[in-house]
């Protein structure tokens, strides 16, 4: 899923525990997030002027192994029967300070671009707490970023292996951090360490 790359960046375990061990908890944020997602899907296509308007677009790339959803997919006629794509990606939020949302608005593109053998420029980011949207450029460097987050995704994925916990600030705005357990866990000594540790401290 295109959505496993964004919980990648954010944090490979929270997406091993998501994508791998099914763990889940809706909390007021996620829930926020998904209505505005389920009210961007339920408004349905539509034409303004020159724009075609397509909500809710399924997504898949068999170069890169994707599927998805994209919340909303603008259409630009660019002249004659010429249509420019333009992926927009809605979030509660407001911007982060990592690439997780662009990865995952650039695989968006990427997946467009081989549905309808065309090249994709750049798309937007809207954030619900800002209430604006942020322009993004799908240039080499994110195309990159993008293409090497989705092969390390699928190793992770394919590995069935959940990392171990490596607590940070943004664990407290983790949905999923009580299920997670960071500082408890984190804090937890390997059973070779205990053994070492015992053997050492024998008289």
């Amino acid at each position: 899923m295109i959505s496993a790359l964004q919980h990648f960046v954010f944090c490979p375990r929270q997406c091993a525990l998501i994508h791998i061990e099914q763990v889940w908890a809706e909390s007021g944020l996620t829930a926020e997030g998904r209505i505005m997602h389920e009210r961007v899907h339920e408004a349905g296509n539509e034409s303004r002027g020159s724009i075609r308007i397509s909500r809710g677009l399924p997504l898949r790339s068999s170069r890169l192994g994707l599927v998805g959803i994209a919340d909303m997919v603008e259409f630009h006629r660019v002249g004659g029967n010429a249509w420019q794509p333009y992926p927009v990606e809605y979030k509660r939020g407001k911007p982060k300070p990592d690439h997780s949302d662009m990865v995952q608005l650039c695989a968006q593109a990427l997946c467009l671009e081989e549905m309808l053998s065309v090249s994709i420029f750049d798309g937007a980011m809207f954030y619900g707490r800002t209430r604006r949207r942020f322009d993004v450029v799908f240039d080499e460097d994110l195309r990159r970023r993008t293409e090497k987050t989705v092969a390390d995704t699928r190793q992770l994925l394919l590995s069935r292996v959940t990392p171990p916990p490596e607590y940070s600030r943004r664990c407290e705005s983790c949905s999923i951090k009580a299920e997670c357990m960071p500082k408890k866990i984190g804090r937890r000594i390997s059973v070779s360490t205990y053994v070492k540790k015992m053997i050492l401290d024998e008289p």
